[in-house]
């Protein structure tokens, strides 16, 4: 038989998340509002949307497996670290990359994709 697979919030194009057999899959997130926002503006509301994506999943940020770190410019890691190091409880620290790419939109300083245990 099948597993079941849940499709969270989105669009006709993409979910936001997607929960299939023990992991959740989750979309990048970026902050909605990101224009004129700080890096680190941008970083925790990004971390707040995982966290409701995952509480929504039935998974929490205590259960990441795998997160990408998709950054504008890589001269933001020290201060997306420093939001991150606050954000993860201690010992649960998942697999990460960390990336300089091109993002969607030139206001976005960064993308956040991430995969957990539910």
């Amino acid at each position: 038989m099948a597993e079941t697979i849940r499709r969270l919030g989105g669009t006709p194009r993409l979910s936001m998340a997607v929960a299939h057999g023990d992991r959740v899959y989750l979309s990048g997130q970026v902050a909605i509002d990101a224009r004129g926002r700080g890096v680190r503006a941008q970083a925790e509301e990004a971390l707040a949307r995982i966290d409701a994506l995952l509480a929504e999943a039935g998974s929490g940020r205590d259960r990441l497996l795998s997160v990408t770190l998709l950054l504008a410019d890589i001269a933001y890691l020290p201060e997306v670290n420093a939001v991150w190091d606050r954000w993860l409880p201690a010992g649960a620290a998942p697999a990460r990359t960390t990336l300089q790419t091109v993002l969607a939109s030139p206001d976005y300083a960064l993308e956040i994709v991430a995969i957990a245990a539910l």
